[in-house]
């Protein structure tokens, strides 16, 4: 008597990594998501590796995952690994302050982000094509 194996959430060519508590705000997270956006892993891999952008390398961690679970999870090759999407949504903000002149109160919003990155096995023909 096992538990009913749950329903997978992508399509069978597809696998995905969720990311989630990444101090950023969602607006920075999402130009570097529009970055990898349609491109193929080992590209994307390149371009995180080599941006300036701070919050690269926790993206380029969860693109790795991604293809991690395709890899191992989900038997995918992933020499035809692209980066389907990539989208971004808001988590927490903490709220600090600081004094400011005449009693006043300066507000200080500190967000953090979540990052979901879905890659996709398209065959070699449609790989060579979007290289």
């Amino acid at each position: 008597m096992g538990k009913e194996q749950n329903p997978r959430r992508v399509a069978e060519n597809e696998a995905f990594a969720k990311t989630k508590m990444l101090r950023t705000s969602p607006q920075k997270l999402n130009l570097v998501a529009a970055m990898i956006r349609g491109k193929k892993v080992e590209k994307a891999l390149a371009d995180l590796t080599f941006s300036h952008k701070r919050i690269a390398g926790d993206v380029k961690k969860c693109l790795q995952s991604a293809i991690a679970n395709a890899e191992n999870n989900h038997n995918l090759d992933v020499d035809n690994l692209v980066v389907a999407e990539a989208w971004v949504g808001k988590n927490l903000v903490m709220k600090r302050g600081r004094p400011r002149a005449r009693g006043r109160y300066g507000k200080i919003m500190k967000p953090f982000s979540e990052i979901t990155i879905k890659v996709r096995q398209v065959e070699a023909i449609e790989a060579g094509e979007r290289a």
